[in-house]
C-alpha cells in the first residue's frame, strides 16, 4: 500500500498552524509542522523524502518565505511550495510564483481550499496521496470505500459518525479532550456544546462496543482514547 504524501508545515502562528496541520491530517496527509525558516530548511536539507510538499508562511519570525523558498531552489530541491501570507498584493504574488511557488493562498483562508489546492498540485507531480486501511481490535476502516467493518460485517454509519471514529482511529492509544475532537470532526469554528459529543461516541459505541469489550474508553476530566479492549 502506498505511503500517505508527506507535507511540512512552516508556519509561527500557532492558531493557524494548529489548524492547517489538523486539516491536512484529516485529510490523510502525513504532516510534520515547524515554526520558522530555518528549521524548515534544516528539515529538507537532512532529507530529501522528509516531504512531498511544503505549506509555507511568508512572515516568519527569521527568514521570511520568500527567502526559505529561494533557498530551497538554490539548493536543487524540487518539492513544491504553497505559500500561505496576509499579503494580497499583486507584485507579492508574482513574487512568490516567480521565486518557484507553485501555488498562494492569502489569510484568512478555507482549509478545504488549501486542501484542494494541495490535492491538486499532487496529483500534478504523481503524488496524490493514498488513504490508508486503520485497524483498532476487530474494527477495520477503509478510507478508500469509505467503509467500517467488524469482525468482516460492515457497520452502517452516518457521515459524522464516520468522521468521528477515522479521528479517533487515526490517534488510537491517546487521549483526546473534547474540544480537540470538536475541532476536527465538527470544523474549528463549531460553536456548538461538547454534549454533542457524547451523543455521537455513544451512538459509536452501541454500534462497535459486543462481548463486554469496548473500543472508545473514557478519560475522566479529558476526553476519550480509542483502544482496543483485549480482556
Amino acid at each position: 500500500m502506498d505511503r500517505a504524501a508527506r507535507i511540512l508545515v512552516v508556519e509561527d502562528d500557532d492558531n493557524v498552524r494548529y489548524v492547517t496541520v489538523a486539516a491536512l491530517r484529516q485529510a490523510s496527509f502525513d504532516v510534520e509542522e515547524v515554526p520558522n525558516g530555518r528549521d524548515a530548511l534544516r528539515r529538507l536539507n537532512e532529507s530529501s523524502t522528509v516531504a512531498d510538499l511544503v505549506v509555507l508562511d511568508v512572515l516568519l519570525p527569521d527568514l521570511d518565505g520568500f527567502e526559505v523558498c529561494r533557498r530551497i531552489r538554490s539548493a536543487g530541491v524540487d518539492v513544491p511550495v504553497v505559500f500561505l501570507t496576509a499579503r494580497d498584493a499583486t507584485e507579492d504574488r508574482l513574487r512568490g510564483l516567480t521565486i518557484g511557488g507553485d501555488d498562494y493562498l492569502t489569510k484568512p483562508f478555507s482549509v478545504e481550499e488549501l486542501v484542494a489546492r494541495v490535492q491538486v498540485i499532487l496529483r500534478r507531480v504523481g503524488k496524490e496521496p493514498r488513504p490508508t486501511l486503520v485497524m483498532i481490535g476487530d474494527v477495520e476502516l477503509d478510507d478508500d470505500a469509505r467503509t467500517v467493518r467488524k469482525s468482516g460485517v460492515e457497520v452502517p454509519l452516518s457521515p459524522t459518525e464516520y468522521k468521528l471514529l477515522r479521528f479517533l482511529m487515526r490517534n488510537a492509544g491517546k487521549a483526546m479532550s473534547r474540544g480537540q475532537i470538536l475541532d476536527h470532526v465538527w470544523d474549528y469554528d463549531f460553536e456548538g456544546e461538547s454534549t454533542v459529543v457524547e451523543t455521537f461516541v455513544s451512538s459509536l459505541r452501541k454500534k462497535l462496543d459486543g462481548d463486554g469489550r469496548r473500543l472508545i474508553h473514557t478519560v475522566r476530566g479529558v476526553g476519550y482514547r480509542l483502544q482496543a479492549d483485549t480482556r
